[in-house]
This record gives structure tokens, sequence and C-alpha cells, in this order.
């Protein structure tokens, strides 16, 4: 998958939020462990690493720098703005223009970045104009401190009225086999060439139980319901990009082998019709 057509990717990122705790307020209980799971990710070939500077006030970014600057030239890195943490338990959206270019600054000193590749509006803030929001990151990119805009939990409609105003190269929504809101999302992502970057990608509940459908196909193919779940998405189209996250290195490896799973046309079908 090319990211706004100049940034290729492999499908399958990794989304650095888990590695913050569990209110992603501080940073991982375990440095070293989160920072070996950051380069086995690299070494395993993972070229698209996901964060914000909401999690864990910001740490997350400098978690990423402190393991793996300096980056690799095919790496891409992707942060988001417009999400205020006034406390462990609160996500405000917010999007005022002066705010959003704050936040980027601070994102690119924290990531020791000069340019950021894909920086995502974290949420649309509804006491604010789409166009002021859109219009802040647009002026970052043409001063070149961001490469591309990214949205983030946005409808067809939000989608369509922030691409009249600035070029959109990617879409983070929640998406998951057992989770299918933004169906309409995915479909006009695929039209335009947009990615489409589903967080909590791997499916939970009653599809993910010990032998429930996801089980039943990982048992025909010779994988694992995790791997399954994410082959699934890759399948539903050419420009989804997984970033399942995760603290363990042995499940990172799992993760990067859904690559490798391949469903037939029958099993993609099964999982496709469950509700």
């Amino acid at each position: 998958m090319n990211i706004g057509g100049d940034l290729p990717v492999r499908r399958i990122g990794f989304g650095a939020m888990r590695l913050a705790d569990s209110d992603i307020w501080h940073g991982p209980a375990d440095r070293e462990g989160a920072l070996a799971v950051l380069r086995r990710a690299v070494e395993l070939g993972v070229n698209f690493v996901d964060t914000s500077d909401a999690y864990s006030l910001g740490a997350n970014e400098e978690l990423i720098a402190e393991a793996l600057h300096p980056y690799a030239d095919d790496l891409v890195i992707a942060t988001k703005a417009g999400v205020a943490r006034p406390s462990p338990a609160e996500w405000v959206p917010l999007g005022r223009p002066e705010y959003l270019k704050q936040q980027a600054e601070l994102s690119l000193r924290r990531l020791r970045l000069d340019r950021i590749d894909l920086f995502f509006l974290h949420r649309v803030d509804p006491q604010v104009p789409l166009a002021d929001q859109i219009g802040a990151l647009e002026e970052l990119r043409k001063e070149g401190k961001i490469r591309h805009i990214g949205l983030s939990e946005v409808t067809v409609g939000q989608l369509e009225e922030a691409s009249r105003l600035a070029p959109v190269a990617a879409v983070q929504n929640l998406y998951n086999l057992a989770t299918r809101e933004h169906e309409a999302v995915v479909d006009h992502a695929e039209k335009e060439g947009i990615a489409f970057v589903p967080f909590f990608p791997i499916a939970t509940g009653d599809h993910a139980r010990a032998e429930g459908p996801l089980a039943e196909v990982a048992s025909e193919v010779g994988a694992t319901p995790a791997q399954v779940a994410l082959a699934w998405l890759l399948r539903r189209s050419p420009t989804m990009v997984p970033i399942p996250g995760t603290t363990s290195v042995a499940h990172l490896e799992e993760n990067v082998g859904a690559l490798a799973v391949t469903l037939t046309d029958a099993q993609y079908d099964r999982l496709s019709t469950l509700t």
C-alpha cells in the first residue's frame, strides 16, 4: 500500500498505544520490554508505526524515538493531535487551529523529526468548524512540517468535506471482523485510494471464542484466530492497513505472520457473513 501515493508501507503496521499503561496515561511498566517490541517490529519488516500526542501525554512518541531513532529510510511514522487529556479518564476533542499547530510542533520535537509523514486529526471537534481544523493541518503540510493529512473516526460525509479542503491520505476508524459500523467508509476509502487504518483490528467477543468461527477457519488454514482476523481485513480492501498493537514480542510476531495467511473465497465469505 502506498499512503498518499508516495509512502509505501507493508500492510501490517504497529499501533503503539498498547505500550502505554491501561489508562493510556503513563508510559509502559516495562520500558525495556516496550523498546524491545518496537525494535523487533522493525526487524520483522514493519515499516508503519502509529502513535499520538495523547498517548501517555506525549511519552509514547518519545518512546518510539528512543527505540528507533535514527529511523530507517523506509519507516513511516504516523501521529495525531486533536484530543486533550485533562485527566486519565478524559479524552476531549480539541480542534482549535492554534492547538493543532502547537501539538504538531511538540510531536516533531518528541519524535526527533523534521517532518511527520502522516498527521491525523485525532477526533473532529464539534465546537470548531471542520474547515478550520483541516485548514490548520493544510498549513502545516504546506510549511513542510507534515507530509500527509489523516482523519480519525469520521463518517463518509466528513471525509468528503475534508477532502474538498485538502488532500486526505488516510482514515483511521474502529473496524474489525466483529465491529463493522464503518463499512461505507472502508468502501469510500478504497474508491478514492485512501488508506484505511483500522484500530483495534483483531476481533474479540463471541467471534474469538475457543470454538468460534475464527477458530474454525484458523484450524483449516493452519493459523491462529488473530491471524485469521487480520487476514480477513487484508482481503476486505486493498487499501486496508491494520495496526495491531501488543506488549509481547511473541504476539507481535504472530500478528506480522498474518501477511502469509491466505483465505479461500469460501472462508472469506463465511467470515464476512458473521454479525
